[in-house]
């Protein structure tokens, strides 16, 4: 049975020399295909002091079809609101086709820690910002208050717990003691609590308040993944946003371990990527997920960096306008410091296999539920 095969595409988009806005890394990219039919990248810009912003570019490429190159069009999004003043960071974009804009999902730091942001564009130029996510509490775990990131919508309704269209964000809580700057300290056998090191999707019903806002508040929710192998033991975290393949809802992800290296006690901190394929009636179901990473750090630009042994993928593009829809421009930050590209193959078919969810190690109590609020 075929495999989902990647290979990189040689593609780099480097910081700008002489761009102080980009002196400290170009990285992290959203992508989407505009009403011009052009891609465009909206990479994470990091000038002076781990200050970021949101830029955009539009891709060149050659005649077959391959990226080659960027032209820089300026910022989307500068630190302004009270919630983002220390930076806006990592975008995923998703295109709602049926209230016909675009909706970026970001990483606002303010004096509180990183939180997700929300913006909405029609035509990828201007955006409006939209505001904080808002979370409920599930089952005496609170949402709100803490540290989110890797935030990504689908870009259709999903049903959610109770059976009704929503609008769905899948994200990751980083609840204290799970960064993986943390983790690493724990033995490799460690137990995983899988209420508090997963990947979540949420859902909320868009409500207007008769003034021509409308606003949403994530009121139920589900554990989609939890670190399961050992490339990912220390932490999982989203990807890129979901995107519709033949055999479901196809993301990427990202996981981390740890590594060896002299001078260093506890080892340093690899990201790789990994792929899991959700059920499209049902996307809180794992159709396959990947056992090892469909990319790891092996290029200079991946191993050495701002942050060393890092892909981050956050970016993907179908290539139907090459008629082909089985391929998957994946675009990802390396060594948080530039921005590579990959061409991911879809199989003919999906070799579904047993997912090992819940974790082998999960605490007594924490089984994988899945029950509604």
């Amino acid at each position: 049975m075929a495999e989902f095969e990647l290979t990189r595409l040689g593609f780099e988009m480097q910081p700008e020399a002489g761009n102080a806005m980009e002196v400290e890394g170009v990285l992290n990219p959203a992508s989407a295909r505009g009403p011009d039919g052009h891609l465009y990248l909206f990479p994470r810009m990091v000038s002076a002091g781990n200050f970021s912003r949101i830029g955009i570019a539009r891709v060149r490429f050659d005649e077959a079809g391959d990226p080659v190159g960027v032209e820089r069009l300026g910022v989307v999004l500068e630190p302004e609101a009270d919630y983002e003043r220390h930076g806006c960071e990592d975008p995923r974009i998703t295109y709602i086709a049926e209230q016909r804009h675009y909706v970026m999902a970001y990483t606002a730091f303010s004096g509180d820690g990183a939180r997700i942001a929300i913006a909405a564009s029609k035509d990828l130029l201007t955006w409006r910002r939209l505001g904080l996510a808002q979370f409920k509490p599930y089952r005496g775990i609170a949402f709100e208050g803490i540290n989110n990131k890797d935030a990504s919508f689908f870009p259709h309704p999903i049903p959610d717990p109770h059976g009704r269209l929503t609008t769905a964000l899948i994200h990751r809580p980083l609840f204290p003691g799970t960064r993986p700057e943390e983790m690493r300290h724990q033995p490799s056998c460690r137990a995983v609590n899988v209420h508090r090191e997963s990947i979540w999707i949420s859902y909320c019903r868009i409500v207007s308040d008769g003034n021509g806002e409308r606003h949403c508040v994530f009121e139920h929710h589900r554990r989609l993944a939890s670190p399961v192998e050992p490339w990912e033991q220390l932490k999982i975290g989203g990807g890129t946003p979901p995107i519709e393949i033949k055999h479901g809802w196809l993301v990427l992800y990202h996981g981390v371990h740890k590594i060896e290296e002299p001078g260093s006690e506890f080892g340093k901190l690899c990201y790789s990527a990994g792929l899991m394929v959700l059920s499209k009636a049902q996307p809180h179901i794992i159709l396959y997920r990947a056992p090892h990473p469909i990319l790891t750090p092996t290029s200079p630009s991946e191993r050495r960096g701002v942050v060393n042994n890092v892909v981050f993928p956050t970016a993907i593009d179908r290539r139907d306008d090459l008629g082909d829809p089985n391929r998957l421009d994946v675009y990802y930050g390396m060594a948080d410091n530039r921005i590579g590209a990959a061409r991911l193959t879809v199989p003919d078919e999906l070799d579904v296999r047993p997912v090992a969810d819940p974790p082998r190690h999960s605490e007594s109590g924490l089984h994988a539920e899945r029950e509604v609020d």
